[in-house]
């Protein structure tokens, strides 16, 4: 296998909790990850000149051992001293800097390629173990789908498969780094924790409305004090008929659920005729999980 092209999906989190600190700075969640069809076009090629070369359609991403993909392909030739080199192609479309995972699931797409075109013979299990040392996302792209994430995001436990619906994913044009959001939330008590047994009894009753209903993301009050046009889109999408709108991650992107495509999609159209946000996209739920 000389060549090989992969998807690598973003993801949402239906529910997002933060429980504490710990000594090394990182927090313990306790989330509801799922996989959305919004995915950045993966492409790795066997080269024979030794060494890692990365190309992406970004100009301001870096192509070095500074990004993940990188990171990720050089962890698994190291460990397994591949002398040919490989060329790394990454077609991105999953915002940046977005709370949608986009750089933890390229780094899983390129372990799993690595893994592959190599015949590495490493199980989903043992790739996830690699991936943790990446980033905490890393394990979860591995696995995607429907899952809840503990500990630092590393124990994951498949959930029933959320039910089909339309998702609207609006970027504002700001970046928010993820580390300044966590170190805020320190200085404050959190004293309004999101129902995520809630959504868990909505996915085992595949009840939309529900899951709707009890999603929350902890870290969106941190977010919105700093970026007010989070709770602007929020507002628009709830009004243009979402079954309930949220911040993903640690933010900016927002995300709306809907049963109807046709709302999801003229709310994106408000969304865009406000300028609340160039990027919207009306897409699904991914269920598969990565074989």
């Amino acid at each position: 296998m000389d060549k090989l092209e992969l998807k690598a999906l973003g993801k949402i989190n239906l529910g997002l909790d933060v429980l504490g600190r710990r000594e090394n700075g990182y927090h313990d969640v306790r989330m509801v990850m799922q996989t959305v069809y919004l995915y950045d076009q993966i492409r790795i090629e066997k080269t024979k000149q030794p060494g890692i070369r990365l190309f992406t359609n970004l100009f301001y991403l870096p192509v070095n051992e500074n990004n993940l993909a990188y990171k990720a392909a050089s962890l698994l030739m190291e460990e397994f001293q591949i002398k040919e080199g490989v060329k790394i192609t990454l077609d991105k479309h999953i915002p940046v800097a977005a709370g949608m995972a986009g750089g933890s699931s390229n780094a899983a797409a390129v372990l799993f390629g690595i893994n592959r075109m190599f015949s590495l013979g490493l199980s989903q299990e043992e790739l996830m173990k690699r991936g943790v040392a990446l980033g905490a996302d890393v394990p979860y792209c591995i696995m995607r789908g429907t899952v809840l994430a503990e500990g630092i995001g590393e124990i994951l436990t498949p959930l029933p498969a959320m039910p089909k619906c339309c998702v609207l994913i609006a970027k504002p044009p700001i970046s928010v780094s993820t580390k300044l959001v966590y170190e805020k939330l320190d200085s404050h008590e959190i004293t309004d924790h999101p129902d995520i047994d809630g959504i868990l009894a909505g996915l085992e009753e595949e009840n939309l409305e529900q899951i709707a209903s009890c999603m929350g993301n902890v870290l969106e009050k941190v977010t919105i004090e700093e970026y007010p046009i989070i709770e602007e889109i929020k507002m628009v999408m709830k009004k243009e008929g979402a079954l309930n709108a949220m911040m993903s991650g640690s933010g900016p992107t927002v995300f709306g659920l809907y049963d109807d495509k046709q709302k999801a999609k003229h709310a994106a159209q408000k969304i865009k005729e406000l300028r609340l946000a160039k990027q919207a996209y009306v897409t699904s739920v991914h269920n598969a999980r990565r074989k």
